[in-house]
């Protein structure tokens, strides 16, 4: 036999080394993910980590107290700056913790005999160990319990050293004061780290003895709650899907402002409330500046009164409310006469404070033409007792130092706008649903007009007492003028007297929070619904409610019909649901809109053919 080596001669191949370190170098030039996410570099110190330009830090928990409560931890996921927050739990053995603790069992019973012995008095602290060390044997034997090794770690990051020490303190602050005491991960910063990132790596290994009980206490993720028994359905609660439901009766007072950008929901949710809040006896008004309610009024067979310089339906300013016994006379009147100077601010302009002296006597003497005064029995006045803007204008120009005042009246007396204040009213609002509106108006007489109506409304909630819902919605319209937001304020703050919850909606939140009555009125208002937002507006809403960066973001990237609902103390993630039917008689997009209205020229058609 031979063999044949056939590589025996055979020459290694030749490699050009000027290549292979152009390819070298080629392939360090190469920028990989690592390369493109990595910091810049990193500083290691004892107790602290930098990150390019970012201080970190990370602390973990070194002891719990003997009872904790549920969702204790919250405060601490809730609070509003930059943490990476790490749970490690390791499951033991039930049957080697049992050896342990029957063991621990007898060192703490070994220990109160020997005291027992000495002559001492009982020990609480061992009787307490004890029988938790019992109680813990009982549970574990019986499997309704489990014991696990937790670690819980939490790293900060600042722009520098000061701001995380000062995160470092109001973690601490929050934790010590239900017993919990954390501490700085000393010397094992960069494992500290490491722990908290989303590598499901506990390379810190600090952990404490817990069995499923508290441990059970720690789940972070536990959302506000907002339903009761009764009331009505405003929702979905977006973190945990369960209904929104209550009664804005059984709050502190029944008033909510609505604030969204165009086209966020606004008018569609409240149409909603009022829809369900028919169906269970509450009485609606609704001052309506763009015909949006008048679908769903004619639905429910509801009252809609159109206010236009042409109109056949007239309010006079001038009417005074049928009073209970239990109200002065004298003060009603008082307080009509404060409404329409305010109103005759809205109409005239700038008024000097002797124009105001004038008008105060002028009004009293306008009444007294027709016999009223605070002597009067107001039960016994109609709308025909009482006096117009034209009787006001009679006395005003022949009053000393009136002749500019009248001047200014004359266009609502005898000008343009004559039709729109200078008539006995002619309007009853017996219905269960009355819709004011005011879109045919000019500009200039809108905000006069929601005055009078709401004007109207108060005197109406005085003179019977019901369970009504007034809805102001544009009232943005009202805060430009000083006088008409003190009214607003006014009824928000009384309302609740005579069993009313005043509903304002605005889209416009810079006008409205301008207003020195914005705030008061929001303050006012135990339910606040924050619908999606204007990026330019964001800040002006975060800083009246406080919100925290996450709730900001989830206003900017809400949907239509989703935000924010703060219900006294209460907040919940809201989205607003309707089913086919509501949603076909409260829509307010054209293209559904359209849509509806063929349908009904369709069917009518069809119903004509046959």
């Amino acid at each position: 036999m031979f063999g044949l080596d056939i590589n025996k001669n055979k020459k290694p191949p030749v490699v050009d080394s000027e290549l292979l370190q152009s390819e070298d170098l080629y392939q360090r030039g190469v920028a990989t993910i690592k390369d493109l996410i990595a910091p810049s570099a990193m500083k290691i110190s004892a107790n602290n980590l930098q990150i390019g330009e970012t201080v970190a830090r990370t602390i973990f928990v070194v002891a719990y107290p003997r009872y904790l409560h549920t969702n204790w931890f919250a405060p601490i996921i809730n609070i509003d700056f930059s943490m990476d927050t790490s749970m490690f739990i390791h499951p033991i053995n039930t049957a080697e913790i049992l050896k342990t603790l029957r063991k621990s069992s007898t060192q703490v019973q070994s220990q109160i005999h020997i005291e027992e012995e000495s002559g001492k008095i009982r020990n609480p602290i061992l009787e307490t160990a004890i029988q938790d060390i019992e109680d813990l044997r009982d549970k574990l034997q019986q499997g309704t319990e489990k014991f696990f090794r937790f670690g819980l770690y939490m790293t900060l990051y600042g722009n520098n050293l000061e701001e995380v020490e000062k995160m470092h303190r109001q973690i601490e602050s929050l934790l010590e004061a239900q017993m919990v005491y954390v501490k700085p991960a000393v010397l094992k910063v960069e494992q500290a780290f490491t722990s908290t990132l989303p590598l499901a790596n506990d390379e810190l290994d600090v952990a404490n003895n817990l069995n499923t009980a508290p441990l059970s206490t720690t789940f972070p993720f536990v959302s506000s709650d907002l339903s009761s028994n009764e009331g009505i359905l405003y929702g979905i609660n977006r973190h945990n899907n369960s209904l929104i439901l209550f009664d804005r009766f059984k709050m502190e007072n029944a008033n909510m402002v609505v604030f969204a950008k165009s086209g966020g929901g606004k008018s569609y949710t409240v149409k909603l409330e009022i829809f369900r809040s028919l169906m269970v006896g509450t009485n609606v008004v609704v001052i309506d500046p763009e015909n949006e309610y008048k679908y769903l009024c004619e639905t429910v067979g509801g009252a809609f009164i159109k206010m236009s310089l042409n109109s056949n339906y007239h309010l006079n300013p001038f009417d005074l409310p049928k009073i209970g016994e239990d109200e002065d006379p004298e003060d009603v009147l008082r307080s009509n006469i404060a409404s329409l100077i305010g109103l005759l601010h809205l109409m005239l302009g700038n008024v000097t404070p002797e124009e105001d002296s004038i008008l105060d006597v002028a009004i009293r003497e306008t009444y007294a033409l027709r016999d009223i005064t605070a002597q009067t029995d107001f039960k016994n006045l109609n709308y025909n007792s009482f006096p117009t803007m034209a009787d006001l204008y009679s006395v005003v120009r022949n009053s000393e130092g009136g002749e500019s005042i009248a001047k200014r009246m004359e266009k609502y007396t005898e000008g343009i706008f004559a039709g729109v204040l200078n008539h006995t009213t002619n309007v009853q609002i017996n219905n269960q649903m009355v819709v004011f509106n005011i879109r045919d108006l000019e500009e200039q007489l809108r905000p006069i007009a929601m005055y009078t109506v709401l004007q109207f409304i108060w005197n109406e909630m005085r003179s019977s007492l019901k369970k009504r819902i007034v809805v102001v919605d544009e009232a943005w319209v009202m805060m430009q003028n000083e006088d008409a937001a003190s009214f607003l304020f006014g009824i928000a703050k009384r309302c609740r007297k005579y069993y009313t919850g005043l509903t304002t909606i605005t889209q416009d939140i810079a006008d409205f929070m301008a207003s020195r009555y914005g705030k008061p009125i929001v303050t006012n208002s135990s339910l606040q619904f924050l619908l999606r937002q204007s990026p330019a507006a964001i800040e002006t809403i975060s800083d009246t409610f406080y919100l925290t960066e996450q709730e900001k973001f989830l206003l900017l990237e809400s949907g239509v019909g989703e935000g924010i609902l703060f219900a006294g103390a209460k907040h919940v993630a809201i989205k607003v649901i309707a089913s086919y039917a509501e949603d076909q008689i409260i829509t307010s997009d054209p293209r559904q809109l359209m849509e509806i209205e063929q349908a009904k020229k369709d069917l009518e058609a069809e119903e004509e053919g046959n």
